[in-house]
């Protein structure tokens, strides 16, 4: 069973790096508390949160809720704290969800993206993610490549993380 995220707004870009390696993430800035815990009891979700204050509610104090408490404001600490804590380990789904509403990138031919991706981009690029639900597009540029850096080197696993599949 994949394991499964629920952030809060103490560690949002710590929910976009885990995207970024596959992992479903819910980040929910503006819940409270206890529609939180009930969303992780209902959807099986860890919670990442800063939150001490959820460490007093029943499920998590009793193990029903599973949260970590992140101590560092470090969005690559928290990571590094994530990773370690639930040996998280490769190979990652890298870029395989969107980054800004979570849902899983499906493969759209370049020629579907003619005049919508800028002229550069679509003469320099052949494969192309969408996401169903917001429609932003992904493809592997520049900006790909150095996340994909920062996320070999925090891993530690070179060569290890694979990008999703994209349509050829």
């Amino acid at each position: 069973m994949e394991i499964k995220f629920a952030a809060d707004c103490n560690v949002g870009k710590l929910a976009r790096w885990l995207r970024m390696m596959g992992y479903d993430t819910l980040f929910l800035r503006d819940i409270e508390d206890g529609q939180l815990i009930d969303l992780a009891l209902k959807e099986d979700r860890v919670v990442l949160s800063r939150d001490t204050g959820l460490l007093r509610r029943k499920v998590v104090a009793s193990g029903q809720v599973k949260m970590l408490l992140l101590s560092d404001d470090s969005p690559k600490e928290q990571l590094h704290h994530v990773m370690t804590a639930l040996d998280l380990s490769s190979p990652f789904r890298l870029f395989s969800r969107c980054l800004e509403c979570n849902q899983m990138l499906e493969p759209r031919p370049k020629e579907e993206l003619r005049g919508i991706v800028p002229p550069y981009v679509f003469l320099t690029q052949s494969d192309y993610m969408q996401c169903p639900s917001c429609r932003r597009i992904y493809w592997r540029g520049t900006h790909w490549q150095r996340m994909r850096r920062e996320l070999e080197r925090l891993t530690g696993e070179f060569g290890a993380i694979q990008p999703a599949p994209v349509l050829q």
